[in-house]
């Protein structure tokens, strides 16, 4: 594919507090927490950059430093990355309205605290020149209820365009899944001003801002681009990424830099952070250890993530002893 990086923009939103994966937000903003040691949205950053973009601008907010520190100006990743400040949570299409000053051309959009598994990402621009759209979705056919239920599902006419987007259905309409993954032209921001706050949730939601574009005649298409995606939302959520990726990797084992592990522990499907020490040899399977952790028990840890202060396995937190 020819580069594109002088038609559109990238757009990384990583403002959110991620309450629900607290203790972890606390310390580490979502979008930053590790996959195979790799930041959430490096992989973002390294697909865009894949299809010619280059020109990247990331919404940030709760502990905004860490990832302005981390990505700087994007170019030891060879890219263009500059920051706007989100200074409320109110919503996806309130972040995305914040870009309006910023943002002159179309843009590819992704939501920086999933982690995605794209396959042929560049059919998301194909599909936005081809049928001359307003908007494309990444969308994934999903069977499962309850993965659909905490995304929005996506309904389409027979012609393939998009119909309607329901925010977290409620009943199952059909396996359509959004993904949060978007290609916007400017119609976006137009659409974004006139998207009521929600009773739900009182937030600004992007899907109805989508539903204004589809009202007002824009045509609004899907594009299969996602094999696998994950809204971490929960610190289990972040154990399962890693295990996908290793898997993807072909890898039993990955492990970071300026680590003292004792001679005879064993390690096995796992994944573990820059400057971790253990002290005995213990048994690690099916992990994920974080950066900086000392593990000094001679407990096994098994189908675990391991941070600094916690220990979570089944959804449940310990203290690191």
């Amino acid at each position: 594919m020819k580069n594109t990086n002088s038609d559109f923009s990238g757009v990384i939103l990583a403002a959110g507090a991620g309450t629900r994966i607290r203790p972890l937000s606390l310390s580490i903003p979502k979008p930053l927490l590790p996959v195979c040691n790799k930041p959430i949205i490096s992989y973002q950053i390294e697909e865009m950059k894949k299809i010619g973009i280059s020109d990247i601008i990331i919404v940030v907010g709760h502990l905004k430093n860490k990832i302005c520190d981390y990505f700087k100006d994007g170019k030891s990743l060879g890219v263009n990355i500059s920051y706007v400040e989100q200074k409320e949570a109110l919503g996806i299409a309130h972040a995305v309205g914040q870009l309006e000053n910023y943002v002159h051309k179309p843009f590819l959009l992704w939501l920086g605290d999933i982690f995605f598994i794209p396959k042929n990402i560049e059919q998301i621009i194909n599909v936005y020149k081809e049928k001359n759209a307003s908007a494309v979705l990444a969308v994934k056919k999903e069977d499962d209820y309850q993965l659909l239920k905490k995304n929005f599902a996506v309904l389409l006419e027979n012609d393939g365009r998009v119909k309607r987007v329901i925010e977290k259905p409620r009943y199952f309409h059909n396996n359509l899944k959004g993904c949060g993954i978007y290609l916007f032209d400017l119609n976006i921001f137009d659409a974004i001003r006139r998207t009521p706050r929600t009773a739900m949730r009182d937030e600004y939601e992007i899907t109805n801002a989508i539903q204004i574009l589809i009202e007002d005649g824009l045509a609004v298409y899907p594009a299969e681009v996602v094999l696998w995606d994950m809204n971490i939302t929960y610190a289990s959520d972040l154990l399962s990424c890693n295990q996908f990726e290793l898997k993807l990797l072909g890898e039993d084992k990955i492990v970071g830099k300026n680590c003292r592990i004792h001679p005879r522990a064993t390690i096995s499907r796992s994944v573990i952070g820059n400057n971790v020490t253990i002290k005995y040899p213990v048994r690690i399977e099916n992990s994920t250890i974080l950066e900086g952790v000392s593990w000094n028990s001679k407990k096994d840890i098994i189908s675990s993530l391991v941070t600094q202060v916690s220990v979570i396995r089944e959804g449940q937190d310990e203290k690191t002893q």
